[in-house]
């Protein structure tokens, strides 16, 4: 008797937040369920200026 096979796993839907998204992966062949984790950029980056000449 397996328990590998026995097992199912629920689909999970997507975790939402300000700067994070985190998904639900496939199992692996011993049927571990792990979570992938998208990290959004925290702030812009601006455009650099050279400074005025006196």
């Amino acid at each position: 008797m397996s328990q590998q096979s026995d097992k199912k796993h629920p689909e999970v839907p997507d975790g939402k937040s300000r700067f994070l998204i985190t998904r639900q992966m496939k199992p692996n062949e011993k049927g571990f369920v792990g979570y992938e984790t998208i990290w959004e950029p925290f702030q812009k980056e601006a455009e650099y200026q050279t400074p005025k000449r006196p």
